[in-house]
């Protein structure tokens, strides 16, 4: 194991990867789901790829993946453009073509001495600076770390308003395809970020409470958590784990929930006891739900990579919160998930232009 001290990541100095043939000059709005407040920030991903002498042999990992973002941008071409921001702070992608972030780096380290110490992005995915911004900055950032076991790193890092996870993840399945000589993405990719504007004239149909900052008046203000008190802690949830909080739900729910579910209701409960927050006071639990899929009878397109997901949130008094069995717990929070369709998320829409695109309440 290395310590975090004696890691040094030597950096070439950035560098602009733009598409490889030209590509539409255009202006492209974002939908009113990707530009809300709670997506206006960076997201980071970090992967790790073991030595394979075979390709190493043959070709240059970094030249391939540079050649590839390069192809692939042909087709993505918003990412290589600049977000800019109009009237009711409005955001919109002027495709310019100046190009996504990349840096080439190497490490006199192998993955296996780094353990656990990959968690330390910043040495992987370094900030630039003013390269971080929202606004008028790259909307992408890939930096590609080699290491001497022949091993390498690849560090993304993304602007939140254009993609949500299953969006890049598809972006990322056309640049692994093209690496491997592919001459186009497989899904036909689709913009059309309209099919999440507001509605003209706008209307909240659905109950939002993870846009309400404060739920109920009768009984006070939330507890407010003493900071200094708090302790960050990761803990690991196998089988194993997971048997316990199972013996204590009904056999009906056993079969119908997911184990996010169960994690996710466990955890409020055993925070809200462990807050001793005032029994009459309302808590809540608010959690991302994907749109895609039949499931929740979202039309979006095969091949959209934009933003469809929202934080519905279940709600409860704490008091029987804290006493009834778990099965309670996650009954609310089924039934919350469960809200997630096109009416909930075209409402969501109308309340982020009817409220000036504000954050979601973290209370």
């Amino acid at each position: 194991m290395m310590p975090s001290s004696v890691l040094q990541v030597k950096r070439m100095q950035p560098e602009l990867i733009t598409p490889a043939m030209p590509t539409p000059r255009e202006t492209k709005f974002l939908s009113d789901i990707d530009d809300k407040e709670s997506l206006r920030f960076q997201v980071s991903v970090i992967m790790c790829y073991k030595n394979s002498p075979s390709l190493n042999e043959s070709r240059n990992p970094i030249k391939v993946i540079r050649e590839a973002l390069s192809r692939a941008l042909v087709y993505y071409y918003p990412l290589a453009g600049r977000l800019r921001e109009g009237p009711n702070r409005k955001l919109m992608v002027d495709c310019n073509g100046e190009g996504i972030l990349f840096v080439k780096a190497s490490a006199d380290v192998t993955l296996e001495q780094l353990g656990d110490k990959i968690s330390l992005l910043e040495e992987f995915l370094f900030n630039f600076p003013g390269s971080d911004g929202i606004i008028g900055c790259p909307l992408l950032l890939v930096q590609v770390t080699c290491l001497t076991c022949g091993g390498l790193i690849l560090a993304l890092r993304l602007n939140h308003t254009m993609c949500d996870a299953p969006g890049f993840l598809q972006f990322l399945t056309a640049v692994a395809k093209m690496a491997r000589g592919a001459h186009a993405p497989s899904i036909l990719l689709v913009w059309e970020r309209e099919l999440q504007f507001a509605r003209d004239p706008p209307r909240i149909t659905c109950a939002h409470h993870e846009y309400e900052e404060v739920i109920d008046h009768s009984d006070g203000s939330y507890a407010s958590s003493n900071q200094s008190n708090m302790l960050q802690r990761s803990f690991y949830f196998g089988a194993k784990e997971m048997r316990v909080p199972r013996k204590q739900i009904p056999p009906q729910l056993i079969s119908t929930c997911s184990t996010f579910d169960l994690i996710i209701a466990c955890l409020w409960k055993c925070r809200t006891l462990a807050l001793k927050i005032n029994p009459k006071q309302v808590v809540r639990v608010s959690c991302v739900v994907n749109a895609r899929g039949k499931h929740h009878n979202v039309r979006l397109p095969l091949g959209y990579y934009g933003n469809a997901f929202a934080f519905p949130a279940a709600v409860s008094k704490a008091e029987p919160l804290c006493k009834n069995p778990l099965g309670y717990a996650l009954e609310l929070v089924r039934k919350a998930k469960a809200t997630m369709n096109e009416e909930y998320l075209r409402s969501v829409a109308d309340l982020l232009v009817l409220r000036g695109r504000p954050q979601y309440s973290s209370t």
